[in-house]
């Protein structure tokens, strides 16, 4: 344990800090989890409002310095890369006239 004043709070605010960034970074990982559901399901309607839920969890925790830029790019373009698998499906599945 720290005996310097400012050493025990810094680590106070280390350990506040890294609660939050779990608490979104868990967030994150459980609607990333209930998009790639959707998809399994086939459910388009579910996917597209999960889908603006999770990109928009994604872009605050990279707004917050919870996630690396690049980090929420790639977990973005993977979920859209899932999204433009269904698609297909859902045309095949369609008869179309």
């Amino acid at each position: 344990m720290a005996n310097i004043k400012s050493a025990i709070k810094r680590i106070q605010i280390a350990e506040r800090n890294r609660l939050r960034n779990k608490a979104y970074k868990s967030t994150v990982k459980t609607l990333i989890k209930k998009c790639l559901v959707a998809v399994q399901a086939g459910d388009t309607i579910q996917v597209e409002s999960t889908l603006r839920v999770a990109y928009s969890k994604i872009d605050k925790a990279v707004k917050r310095g919870v996630l690396h830029p690049n980090n929420g790019a790639r977990k973005k373009s993977r979920l859209a890369r899932k999204l433009k698998q269904l698609e297909p499906q859902a045309q095949t599945v369609a008869p179309s006239a």
